[in-house]
C-alpha cells in the first residue's frame, strides 16, 4: 500500500523493520534502569504518536498526488459484465487498479482497468491482463497508487518501531509487574494482560474496516490521536517506580488518580539495608548515624 512494487525490496524492508525492532528493544533494556520507567514510557508514546502521524502524511500524499488517467482503453465487447467495474476519473481512485508506464521517477500513460477476480496480480483485460510487468515498462499497481514520495511511509514505519520498541513495547509489562501491592499482584497482572490482548485483537480485526471508512491516512491519524491521549494519561497518572520496593507501591498510589505522576522527590534515592539475624531491615534515618 505504500507503493513498493519490487518484491525483493519489500522483503529487505521487512528485514530492516524487524532489525529495528530488535535493536531498539535492546536499547530499552539498557535504558530502563538509567532513565526510569516513567521517562522512557512517556518519550516512547510521544514518539509513536509522531511516527503514526508521519505514516498518515505519507498515505495522504500518496492519495492526493496520484498520476492522472491519460489512457482510457476500450473494454472487449464480450463479455459485457466487466463494464460495471471500469473506473475512469481524472485522478486515480483508491484502491488503485492502474496500468501505467514508468519513466525515471515519473508515471505516465496510465489507465484504470478492472482487476482479475481470480488473480488480483493482473488486470481483467488490457495491457496488464497477462502479467504484472510488461516488457515496455508498463506495470500493474493493485491496491496502491504510485506515490510521489515512496519512502515516506516506510520511514514512518521504521521511526514508529524505533520509538515503540524501547518504551511502549516492554515498559507496560515492566510497570505492571511493579505497581501492584503484594495482595493484588496476580489479579492486577491478569487484568492488565487481558485488556492488552483484547485491544490487540480489536485493532487487528478492525483495521481494514477503519481504513475502508476513514482511508489509510485517516486510520493512522486516528491512531496518532489515541497515542496522544495516552501520553496525557501517562504524564498525569504514571509514577516513577525505579528504586521502589514492592512494599511501597500501595502508599505510592494513595493519592488521587492523576497526582501520582508528579515529580517524586525520592527519585534516585539510595536505600540502605542491614542484615540482622538473617533478615533484611530497612535502615531508618535515625539509625544511619550508628552504622559505619
Amino acid at each position: 500500500m505504500s507503493g513498493v512494487r519490487d518484491e525483493k525490496l519489500a522483503i529487505w524492508l521487512s528485514a530492516v523493520t524487524a532489525f529495528t525492532n530488535f535493536l531498539f528493544t535492546v536499547l530499552g533494556v539498557w535504558l530502563v534502569e538509567r532513565t526510569g520507567r516513567r521517562r522512557l514510557t512517556l518519550s516512547s508514546i510521544i514518539g509513536t504518536a509522531l511516527s503514526l502521524a508521519l505514516l498518515a502524511v505519507g498515505f495522504l500524499l500518496s492519495a492526493q498526488h496520484t498520476p492522472a488517467v491519460t489512457i482510457r482503453p476500450t473494454p472487449p465487447s464480450p463479455p459485457q459484465h466487466h463494464l460495471h467495474a471500469i473506473r475512469v476519473r481524472d485522478v486515480t481512485p483508491r484502491p488503485c487498479d492502474v496500468s501505467g508506464s514508468l519513466r525515471a521517477t515519473s508515471v505516465f500513460d496510465t489507465s484504470c482497468v478492472p482487476t482479475n477476480q481470480g488473480f488480483t496480480g493482473e488486470a481483467a483485460w488490457g495491457r496488464c491482463s497477462n502479467s504484472t510487468r510488461v516488457g515496455d515498462g508498463t506495470f500493474w499497481a493493485y491496491n496502491y497508487c504510485p506515490p510521489l514520495t515512496p519512502g515516506l511511509s516506510s520511514w514512518g514505519l521504521i521511526f514508529y518501531l524505533a520509538c515503540f520498541a524501547p518504551g511502549m513495547g516492554p515498559m507496560p509489562w515492566t510497570v505492571n509487574s511493579e505497581i501492584y501491592p503484594l495482595w493484588a499482584r496476580s489479579t492486577g497482572n491478569a487484568c492488565s494482560a487481558g485488556v492488552n490482548w483484547t485491544f490487540n485483537v480489536l485493532v487487528s480485526v478492525t483495521f481494514l474496516h477503519v481504513a475502508q471508512f476513514l482511508t489509510y491516512y485517516g486510520a493512522f491519524f486516528l491512531y496518532s490521536g489515541l497515542a496522544l491521549l495516552g501520553s496525557l494519561f501517562v504524564f498525569g497518572c504514571l509514577p516513577e517506580t525505579k528504586s521502589r520496593r514492592l512494599e511501597e507501591m500501595e502508599s505510592l498510589f494513595e493519592g488521587g488518580l492523576c497526582t501520582c505522576g508528579a515529580t517524586d522527590s525520592d527519585e534516585g534515592r539510595q536505600v540502605e539495608y542491614i542484615r540482622v539475624k538473617g533478615s533484611n531491615y530497612h535502615l531508618s534515618d535515625n539509625d544511619a548515624s550508628d552504622v559505619e
